[in-house]
């Protein structure tokens, strides 16, 4: 039986009122073929020491490599205040803030995180945030077809520099609702997206544009002219962003003559630790046109009768809250815990912070390139602008190159071969502000060596040097 804060008396004395002989009884109606007796393969339990020593033996085996791999999560610095405050007890067991005048806090804290979303991404409106960037654009895209009543075909054109998980899960998610994906080739030379094969889309009914911003090999994709295209051709714009560049770069309100209709994203960079893949939180900005398409909730600011300051549940597009046939999305869980690191971080680093941040991430993938590039056969794979990550060429499949680089606690990147086999041995190198000098120096020294040896025919998986 799970744990239970009583004493055997005290569960006596329960049974004993209801009339039961024991804690089985409450559950007799369960036929016995369906009770699953003892968890005989489950290990008996450890104590609090057993376990605090088995997750430090763990922790050990990770090591502290440096990292410079990115591909959608990124190793940014964390100043030391933001989880020292996320983790007091107010935020951290914050849950779903139903009852406004017990949760004037976790509001406040939601409105004023939407706020910052909606500065940063010049938008009109945000929503509390989503699940993760992948989720919230198989979201977005949900939305501008809901929106979108010009259009009867459905479909979404979506480029394949996008991050290669994000049109993944799209797909699953929309895959079975009648929505047809059309992806869009990069062009071999710039590493952006295509802009001959979109114009064979030109006068065809369209539901909404994918742009990326950066995409997925950190290359900055034409959005004033993809934005107006989509205007153009009828079709809603949806911008995937990174919002830390958005600090930096022309934020999504400002593309084209009219700006996107609909911005998403992953907001791990902004206060989310990588902690092995999650939990992250996704962010879903639009323009108020387009407000009451908007999954999720959204917090508001009001007075009451005294003319005190309050917050409350403005908008909520679930199912629950409003008439079934209304409902945009089941969606209504939001990462509050996420979402409170991201807005102290944003309010600690303001929009200053913010951009000193991005352009030092800037500047240290360009010195990162410069050096890899440097030796003999490798080069840079794409031509475009880029902002904290970059694509290289590699003599060699990168798989066996990476797995030595780790004996040598170095993370080089993330292997393209499998998404992008027509791009040969190419690798996605990031560097963010984190990366010092002399951590960009050891990559290019071990690199060098490790091609240096095979050529000389070392063909081992785990080449050994000092």
């Amino acid at each position: 039986m799970p744990f239970i804060p009583h004493t055997e008396a005290e569960v006596r004395k329960m049974l004993s009122t209801i009339g039961a002989d024991s804690i089985d009884d409450l559950f007799d109606e369960i036929p016995q073929e369906l009770v699953c007796g003892e968890l005989t393969s489950v290990q008996p339990g450890m104590s609090e020491m057993e376990i605090s020593a088995l997750m430090q033996e763990k922790s050990a085996q990770d090591g502290q490599p440096i990292c410079f791999i990115g591909a959608g999560a990124y190793d940014h610095h964390i100043p030391a205040a933001v989880w020292q405050l996320t983790t007091r007890g107010e935020y951290y067991t914050a849950y779903t803030p139903y009852q406004a005048e017990a949760s004037q806090g976790t509001l406040q804290l939601l409105y004023e995180y939407q706020s910052m979303m909606t500065a940063l991404m010049d938008m009109d409106v945000s929503n509390a945030s989503m699940y993760d960037g992948a989720s919230a654009l198989a979201e977005a895209v949900l939305m501008a077809v809901r929106a979108n009543r010009k259009s009867k075909s459905r479909r979404i054109l979506v480029p394949r520099s996008l991050h290669p998980a994000y049109r993944a899960t799209v797909r699953t998610i929309v895959g079975n609702q009648g929505i047809e994906l059309q992806e869009l080739p990069v062009d071999e030379k710039s590493g952006s997206t295509d802009m001959d094969a979109l114009n064979e889309f030109q006068g065809q009914d369209i539901a909404g544009l994918v742009i990326p911003q950066p995409n997925f090999f950190g290359v900055l994709e034409p959005v004033d002219e993809l934005a107006n295209w989509a205007q153009a051709n009828g079709a809603l714009s949806i911008a995937v962003v990174n919002p830390l560049a958005m600090a930096v770069l022309e934020p999504p309100g400002t593309w084209g003559d009219k700006g996107a209709d609909i911005c998403c994203g992953e907001g791990q960079p902004m206060g989310a630790p990588l902690s092995s893949g999650g939990p992250y939180f996704g962010f879903l900005c639009s323009s108020q046109a387009l407000v009451r398409q908007m999954p999720g909730r959204i917090i508001g600011r009001t007075v009451d009768l005294e003319g005190k300051e309050g917050f409350a549940l403005t908008l909520q597009a679930r199912e629950q809250h409003i008439r079934r046939s209304k409902a945009t999305s089941n969606i209504c869980t939001n990462q509050g815990l996420m979402v409170t690191a991201a807005t102290i971080h944003m309010a600690l680093l303001g929009g200053e912070g913010l951009a000193n941040t991005a352009a030092a991430c800037h500047a240290n993938t360009s010195l990162l390139v410069e050096k890899l590039t440097a030796l003999e056969e490798v080069e840079s794979v794409f031509s475009g602008p880029v902002f904290h990550e970059q694509v290289i060429r590699l003599p060699e499949p990168a798989k066996g190159m990476l797995r030595t680089l780790a004996a040598h606690n170095i993370l080089g990147g993330y292997d393209l071969s499998q998404e992008y086999p027509e791009l040969g041995n190419a690798l996605l190198v990031c560097a963010t502000e984190m990366r010092t000098g002399a951590d960009m120096e050891k990559y290019a020294n071990k690199l060098e060596q490790v091609l240096a040896s095979r050529r000389q025919g070392a063909c081992a998986t785990v080449v050994k040097f000092d």
